[in-house]
């Protein structure tokens, strides 16, 4: 690949991934929640109960930034965290009722958020972009840091 060509593929996903992130922003302020609460919440949802580590892997995030997030989210009444039965070093994090109530309206948010981002896309290019991007994010995910021409997948579903 040439530069022109990198450089225009690492500006628009650079944009892509500012401009998303300031729709979230907006999108979540009624709610008093960020991006990465959101996805926190959302990731208990779909899987139920798990430690801060679990989280920090689903959510690609280092564990501290877990911890800060479980931190802010306990005081707000969302989640629990308690100490793992086997290891009193870990911490179980779960949906509290209100954490669970608020849930409807995050994924309402999640939807506009969406919607927002592919705003006159029709189902046939909306599918592809979905797929494309599906695709982009698993060869992010596997490829690692660029080490010439071939790279090592980091991942082991490559």
């Amino acid at each position: 690949m040439d530069f022109t060509r990198a450089d225009a593929l690492n500006q628009a996903i650079r944009r892509i991934g500012q401009t998303h992130q300031s729709l979230a922003a907006v999108v979540l302020a009624d709610l008093g929640l960020h991006f990465g609460q959101a996805l926190f919440l959302l990731d208990l949802d779909a899987h139920g109960p798990r430690t801060q580590v679990q989280l920090a892997t689903a959510l690609a995030v280092e564990p501290p930034s877990i911890t800060a997030m479980a931190m802010k989210l306990q005081a707000a009444g969302l989640i629990t965290r308690t100490p793992a039965p086997r290891d009193a070093r870990a911490m179980i994090v779960d949906l509290t009722d209100g954490g669970r109530a608020l849930l409807p309206r995050v994924k309402d948010s999640w939807v506009r958020l969406a919607e927002a981002t592919v705003v006159g896309l029709d189902t046939p290019a909306l599918d592809r972009l979905t797929g494309d991007l599906t695709d982009l994010a698993h060869s992010l995910s596997c490829g690692g840091p660029p080490r010439g021409p071939a790279t090592a997948p980091l991942c082991g579903d490559c």
